[in-house]
């Protein structure tokens, strides 16, 4: 039961990242990614900072700048870039990549074992986002590619580190000094790069509400918690429930079709990620069960 709650909580995350193309587009000043990406992160690591009333030891500077590099100021970066300079599809597909590479990461960094249903649960994911989100209007461009498969190695990395470096204090503290390492990388990188927004109106203030409180402070709390209680593969599996949410809120709030064969990619989406946290579950028994017999074996011999 705690490990479907942990689960529950933790989709929560991917499932409200999947509005963020629609806020974006609909509520806010186009032309300004970095910009935008700034202003997500760094009020929202600010506001953690004030609430948490707690601030990161020097001993993890280092590490804290590697990690908001990677979760956020690169990641950031390389997906409004990708997003720029490919479909949708094409850049959303290049991302469910990602639980692949969190599954060879996962063994690098921290010696998890491959297991093949994982593996295999992961290529069909990919497969169901490719089918949900390709169309006839896919394009090739170099530099986009490039930056969405950056992006999708950095997110990837970000997420195994930040299992392997989780320091011994609550999430939402690990959170904000996040938020506010990547915001902070990013700020300065977006004066450089970009001109000065224009003056905001209401609906540009809610949408950068929206994607900061909701999309970044409170979703990557979750997604962090997730990581420490349940692993980074099976995490990064939850991750492929974002481009099914885009795919919905389109058909529901823009009136978008949806064909068979988008709905046969969700089928195959859901699909997969209920095998990843199945064989993520029977993995972390069957240690535990080996245990016990031995254990019990053991204390037979005592008698």
């Amino acid at each position: 039961m705690h490990r479907t709650a942990d689960i529950s909580l933790t989709a929560l995350a991917p499932v409200v990242w999947g509005s963020t193309y629609l806020v974006t587009t609909e509520t806010l000043p186009d032309g300004f990614p970095l910009t935008v990406a700034a202003l997500r992160a760094l009020p929202a690591g600010l506001l953690l900072l004030v609430m948490t009333r707690s601030l990161p030891p020097r001993a993890l500077f280092g590490r804290l700048l590697v990690l908001g590099a990677l979760n956020f100021a690169v990641f950031w970066a390389c997906l409004f870039v990708a997003a720029y300079r490919l479909p949708g599809g094409a850049a959303a597909t290049l991302g469910a990549l990602q639980a692949l590479m969190v599954i060879g990461f996962a063994r690098w960094f921290l010696g998890t074992a491959i297991q093949a249903v994982s593996v295999l649960a992961a290529i069909f994911g990919v497969l169901g986002v490719a089918l949900l989100l390709l169309g006839s209007d896919t394009g090739y461009d170099l530099i986009g590619i490039l930056a969405a498969i950056c992006g999708t190695v950095s997110m990837a990395a970000g997420t195994v580190l930040s299992r392997k470096w989780q320091p011994q204090v609550p999430v939402l503290s690990f959170t904000a000094w996040q938020l506010t390492a990547g915001g902070l990388l990013l700020l300065p990188v977006a004066l450089l790069a970009e001109p000065s927004l224009p003056p905001l109106t209401a609906t540009n203030l809610l949408g950068l509400v929206w994607l900061g409180l909701i999309g970044a402070a409170a979703t990557y709390g979750l997604w962090l918690r997730g990581i420490a209680r349940l692993g980074p593969s099976p995490v990064a599996m939850l991750g492929m429930l974002s481009p099914v949410t885009a795919v919905v809120l389109g058909w529901v709030w823009l009136g978008e079709s949806l064909t068979a064969v988008q709905l046969a990619g969700a089928a195959i989406v859901l699909a997969s990620i209920w095998v990843g946290q199945t064989a993520a579950r029977r993995a972390e028994i069957a240690p535990a069960t080996l245990r016990g017999r031995r254990g019990h074996r053991a204390g037979g011999q005592g008698r």
